[in-house]
């Protein structure tokens, strides 16, 4: 029996926030996709407001009404939503924290790579956390099994926070820093049992109330390591880290509304220091 395609995390009357299973396509292929399955289950119309690639598991969100839609859409399209994604790597990163800041273009095979101009760019802020040795046990799964794999020499994990949602942006961004994430072939790492992005954490204001959703990867053996649970204890709260600001570049128009630029909110945030690990 195949695992569910998502699970519920959180209903409003406006909209829905899903945990996606890795693997599962958000448009229908040749079988029905994360829109269609969710709807199907949930009994009710889903508008879409962003997305997640097929191989990235976590937090979606969806509007149940084309007004909610409109309204949500802009405000990822003005960064008023923070986003948060785990990573994992086990390249050697030319650092551990910093920006990647760029255009992108399409590459070969359906990738896309990072430009050094900055016309349109994908920005991208994140910090990491490496094991050691002693840091390999695995965490007990919830059927109270454990699996045998302890996480590989050198790994990191990464929290990156987007300022920008481009096509493969965190993809091509760890990349770009000679820390492609595991099992994501496409961009010259090495096989696993999944590739190793997750969306981790979702804050906005809407209708008045502050928004905070938090979902802890539950498909990946080297997610499931004590290690790692124990470093997200540490990042529990993604928003709460003092992360640096950032104003897009001007843009022409906007859903119909000019615009010029955006820095995310602050109504998340409680100004805790963000040191390297």
């Amino acid at each position: 029996m195949s695992a569910p395609a998502f699970n519920l995390v959180f209903s409003h009357d406006d909209f829905v926030v899903l945990n996606k299973a890795p693997g599962v396509s958000f448009h229908s292929e040749q079988d029905a996709g994360l829109v269609v399955q969710a709807e199907q289950a949930l009994g009710f119309a889903l508008y879409p407001v962003h997305r997640l690639d097929k191989v990235t598991s976590g937090l979606i969100l969806f509007a149940r009404s084309p007004q909610a839609a409109a309204r949500l859409s802009v405000l990822f399209q003005t960064q008023q939503i923070q986003k948060f994604y785990l990573a994992l790597s086990a390249g050697k990163a030319q650092k551990k924290q910093g920006w990647v800041k760029g255009d992108m273009a399409p590459a070969r095979r359906g990738a896309y790579k990072l430009l050094s101009s900055q016309q349109n760019p994908a920005v991208s802020y994140f910090i990491s956390a490496g094991f050691d040795a002693a840091q390999s046990k695995v965490a007990e799964i919830q059927d109270g099994k454990e699996q045998a794999n302890a996480l590989p020499a050198g790994l990191r994990l990464y929290l990156i926070k987007p300022f920008s949602g481009k096509t493969h942006q965190i993809r091509v961004a760890l990349k770009s820093v000679s820390a492609p994430i595991i099992g994501d072939e496409l961009y010259q790492a090495a096989a696993a049992d999944r590739v190793y992005l997750h969306a981790y954490a979702l804050c906005f204001k809407d209708g008045g109330t502050e928004w905070q959703f938090v979902q802890r990867p539950d498909a990946g053996q080297y997610f499931l390591t004590e290690a790692v649970q124990q470093q997200l204890e540490i990042w529990d709260k993604p928003w709460q880290l003092s992360w640096p600001q950032y104003q897009m570049p001007a843009v022409k128009k906007l859903s119909g509304i000019e615009s010029h630029s955006f820095s995310q909110p602050d109504f998340c945030s409680e100004n805790i220091t963000l040191d390297e690990v």
